[in-house]
């Protein structure tokens, strides 16, 4: 089989999404190719395992403090580019489209009439979900910026909806947890205002992930250039992490059994859900805004919960090479059937959340 697989690369999380599926589809004989959009080339690192890969512009968003821009995205998106990317990628060489939320790959195999199927957090949305700061905008969004002719959702938990597990990549388990030792990617953040945040707890270690330098910051604030490497060996040892409400680096500290403070773009329906759906489950804490008390109050008495969840990938792989477009019930409830709840207090494991 001949697959095209595209990567939406605004975020590192589609990216890590599809480090976990690459050598799975390596090693079952797959012919793949990657093609990532929505961040320049440059600006990719650690790309290794993607073999010889295609890039296109793409399209994403443009952010500022926090805050979704929708008008300046408008104006920083090259749309007459986009759809001549589009009507220029020829699939013919293909036997099936991947996209993990990512627009060209998805529109071409749409106007093409290619088989598609659509991988990521982002599908889970086609069903009822906890679902906030939802609008026309954030519903067209969700529809139409990545179609595909099936959409396979992934979220923590299943709302008793047809969605699997997180596709995730994690470290081996450290020797030790440092208790004062804390992980913050807060990517849509001012770098600055992160520093503000932080500068006041200097019982503990904050170390800080961002493409932006500071020259200016206390000595428990270390600033660390993004480094897949880098990132992992921190977050290995970690007792917790900071980030924003995306859903792979979430799971991943789920995953491990680090505690969670989560700070949802603003604007961004899938963060606010994401936000959210982890308040609903029990899973990690939410801030709205920057703000010293709560992260004062998440140092003190923030828990942490381990959720594992099985090898979703080889799940996935084996369902998509077997050419069955159906999402079958039962292959859900199997995959699901194998997570585990790690109980750390007695409000867990969490409460199954019904949707109507």
């Amino acid at each position: 089989m001949k697959i095209l697989y595209g990567v939406q690369a605004t975020g590192n999380g589609h990216i890590t999404r599809a480090r976990v599926i690459a050598p799975v589809l390596l090693r079952r004989g797959v012919d793949v190719r990657f093609l990532f959009t929505g961040r320049p080339w440059e600006h990719l690192f650690d790309m290794e395992v993607f073999g010889d890969c295609d890039w296109r512009r793409g399209l994403t968003f443009a952010t500022r403090a926090g805050h979704v821009q929708y008008l300046r995205t408008a104006f920083r998106n090259d749309l007459i580019g986009f759809v001549r990317d589009v009507r220029t990628l020829d699939l013919s060489p293909y036997d099936l489209v991947v996209t993990d939320f990512e627009p060209v790959t998805a529109w071409a195999a749409k106007l093409q009439g290619a088989k598609s199927i659509g991988i990521g957090h982002q599908y889970a949305f086609n069903y009822p979900i906890p679902r906030t700061g939802d609008d026309v905008l954030a519903r067209n969004v969700m529809k139409y910026f990545a179609p595909a002719s099936i959409g396979l959702g992934l979220h923590w938990h299943h709302f008793d909806q047809p969605i699997l597990p997180p596709i995730i990549e994690t470290p081996a388990d450290p020797e030790h947890v440092r208790q004062d030792k804390i992980v913050v990617y807060l990517p849509f953040e001012d770098i600055r205002a992160i520093v503000h945040l932080l500068e006041g707890f200097k019982s503990y270690q904050f170390h800080v992930y961002s493409s932006s330098p500071c020259s200016r910051k206390p000595e428990h604030i270390h600033i660390r250039p993004l480094s897949r490497l880098g990132f992992q060996d921190d977050f290995r040892d970690c007792s917790g992490v900071i980030c924003n409400a995306g859903f792979e680096l979430a799971s991943e500290a789920l995953q491990m059994g680090k505690k969670l403070l989560v700070k949802p773009l603003r604007a961004q329906m899938e963060q606010l859900s994401n936000a959210l759906a982890l308040e609903q489950i029990q899973l990690g804490a939410v801030m709205p805004d920057l703000d010293e008390a709560s992260v004062a109050y998440w140092l003190k008495n923030g828990a942490a919960h381990r959720v594992i969840y099985p090898n979703v990938a080889e799940a996935v792989v084996e369902w998509m090479l077997a050419g069955d477009p159906r999402i079958d019930q039962e292959w859900v409830r199997s995959v699901w059937d194998r997570v585990v709840y790690q109980r750390t207090n007695d409000a867990f494991p969490p409460a199954v959340v019904r949707c109507a």
